[in-house]
């Protein structure tokens, strides 16, 4: 039986997995998302492991989509010089302009309108909100002095939060904009845009791919900040997925107030029916570990008992020890609970009437059908990949097979919960077309001979139009 996890995981690249036998280990244990972070990527170690990837894809079958992660205005401070340690009641200047090497006096900052954007008594966090700092004056051109408030290590290149700062960065920085075009020359599967705020964000970003990809790449918002959050539902409609990413938001916003924004977000995901990836600190302990902490598998647990498409490993994955190991162990996790009738999905029927209507509720009544007759899959033909979507969403028990004469989306569908996508290019009739993929069903373990099927095609199927047929098949 092939491997028949629904819940997707999404590894970040790194040192950790630097070749080729790593990267094949890992998909052989359950990635299904390679995650480019363009904090920390140099342009021809990308292209390098990218094409790994799609050379491992192309002789092994499988079909691993590549996220580029935009760094987003993400604040940081310089390099340090040696160890540093900083006390509680110590004085530091933050200071812009050009780079230098920082010390237990002065730090470099990377943000040039630092100076003008903070106001006194208003707080700096810095590595996750390790350390704090509280602003005590500023010279409105290149430095801030502030007080330590919590102390400790002082690492070189460490993100920094500004909690009570309205910040004048726009969400697609220089750097951004540099990537995003680079990661469009790679034709990566998907982008995601961190620090989102607003749905103009997004819109900018959407603009950028239409000037330098001549294929949709669909978007990955993150919600990191409180604006973020509160323009959900605006935020919604511009997007292809979203991701909780519970690092930065853990610092932004009060920790204890995570949960239940992670419980909104994939609810809200859920009901603009886009898959929503749960991110940050899940398997943290096996960076340096071969066994999680129980808290860890519970948190990965209730990501998917709430409704995650995916889970997502960064530092464990990217410069962990153990690389292949830890998806092993998610894997696991997510076999014992995936199939739990506690999870709950919205399930209402789609009723805005817009061009798609009819597919999306071919979708809703394919995936709901599946369930009362037992059919152990839905397969569909697809050109864009909108059914898959669509059925994904409605969390059907039955395996979504995906076929496509379109090598474009083949990975690109890989991020969505349940889906399993197969290049398929013999469209003659519906009969001889829905045979063969119902074969193919069959010869792949996914049926067994007096299994039921629902078959969704767009008839005439070589017109390849919009699915308007469900049809019901035994085998």
């Amino acid at each position: 039986m092939p491997n028949s996890k629904k819940t997707k995981i999404v590894a970040t690249l790194g040192p950790a997995t630097s070749t080729k036998d790593v990267l094949k280990k890992m998909l052989e244990a359950g990635v299904n998302v390679f995650r480019i972070n363009f904090s920390h990527a140099d342009y021809e170690d990308v292209k390098e492991r990218v094409k790994m990837i799609r050379d491992l894809n192309a002789k092994h079958g499988f079909n691993a989509a590549i996220l580029a992660d935009l760094q987003g205005p993400k604040l940081r401070v310089g390099v340090m010089k040696g160890d540093i340690i900083v006390n509680d009641g110590d004085h530091i200047n933050f200071v812009t302009g050009e780079p230098f090497e920082g010390t237990s006096d002065s730090v470099y900052m990377n943000y040039a309108n630092f100076p003008k954007d903070v106001k006194s008594s208003e707080r700096i966090l810095l590595d996750d909100g390790k350390l704090i700092f509280e602003v005590v004056s500023s010279n409105n051109k290149d430095t801030v002095k502030t007080k330590v408030i919590q102390g400790g290590p002082l690492k070189s290149k460490k993100g920094v939060n500004l909690p009570n700062t309205n910040i004048s960065l726009p969400a697609l920085t220089e750097k951004d904009v540099k990537d995003a075009i680079f990661a469009c020359s790679l034709e990566v599967d998907w982008i995601a845009l961190s620090f989102v705020r607003h749905a103009q964000d997004l819109i900018e970003l959407q603009d950028l791919i239409k000037q330098h990809s001549e294929h949709k790449i669909p978007i990955v918002a993150k919600i990191e900040k409180p604006e973020g959050v509160e323009n959900i539902d605006k935020i919604v409609a511009y997007c292809d997925g979203l991701m909780v990413a519970r690092g930065d938001l853990g610092v932004e916003i009060p920790a204890q107030e995570v949960p239940l924004i992670q419980k909104k977000l994939v609810l809200r995901a859920k009901t603009a029916r886009i898959p929503v990836i749960i991110a940050t600190q899940m398997m943290e302990t096996m960076i340096d570990s071969l066994t999680p902490t129980r808290a860890e598998v519970n948190d990965v647990a209730n990501s998917v008992m709430d409704g995650a498409d995916a889970v997502m490993l960064s530092g464990e994955t990217s410069v962990g020890k153990y690389p292949v190991q830890v998806i092993a162990t998610m894997t696991k996790i997510i076999n014992s609970v995936e199939n739990s009738e506690l999870i709950q999905v919205p399930q209402d029927p789609p009723h805005i009437r817009t061009n798609r209507f009819i597919t999306k509720s071919i979708c809703y009544h394919a995936a709901h059908m599946a369930n009362d007759i037992n059919a152990k899959a839905i397969c569909t033909l697809t050109n864009s990949g909108y059914t898959a979507f669509q059925i994904s969403a409605w969390r059907p028990g039955a395996h979504i097979l995906v076929f496509t004469s379109n090598k474009r989306i083949l990975s690109q569908l890989s991020l969505l919960w349940g889906v399993k996508a197969f290049y398929y290019d013999k469209y003659v009739s519906t009969d001889e077309t829905v045979h063969d993929v119902n074969n193919l069903a069959l010869e792949r373990g996914f049926v067994e001979k007096g299994d039921m099927l629902i078959n969704l095609a767009a008839m005439p199927v070589i017109e390849k139009g919009m699915v308007n047929t469900l049809r019901v098949s035994l085998m």
